[in-house]
């Protein structure tokens, strides 16, 4: 059964995204939280803009995980997959310290009517359910 997700960006990723060079959605955490283990090949994503509307979805065509991330392993996955990902050097400093890691691999992106949305925590990602799902059409 497909999911959908609320996936929140910094503006110029999901710019990125939109234009075609940013392929692989990239979620790099400390501790094993959402999506890790909940995102699977199929599933719809809204692309959320920072303290922005929904003005997006994307399909996700493929996913990888990592376990137990290595400063060696980050580096490996960053020369990996860098060029899809558009990750700055300071995006990949900020994650020196992640353990758990998801690739996403975008497909069917596209616009839609921007949507605001009364999300008020700080998650850049929610797995969308019946009981929260934003007024989001699943």
């Amino acid at each position: 059964m497909t999911k959908s997700h609320l996936v929140v960006l910094k503006k110029s990723y999901l710019e990125a995204i939109l234009a075609g060079r940013k392929t692989i959605e990239s979620r790099f955490t400390k501790n094993r939280c959402q999506p890790f283990g909940q995102v699977a090949q199929g599933d719809k994503l809204f692309l959320k803009i920072s303290s922005g509307p929904v003005c997006a979805t994307a399909a996700v065509s493929n996913v990888r995980s990592f376990d137990d991330i290595t400063a060696e392993k980050l580096n490996s996955i960053r020369k990996q997959y860098n060029f899809h990902i558009c990750g700055s050097d300071t995006y990949w400093q900020s994650k020196a310290d992640c353990r758990y890691g998801l690739l996403l691999w975008l497909t069917d992106v596209k616009t839609i009517k921007p949507v605001r949305i009364n999300k008020k925590d700080w998650r850049g990602w929610v797995v969308l359910s019946e009981k929260e799902n934003f007024g989001l059409d699943r």
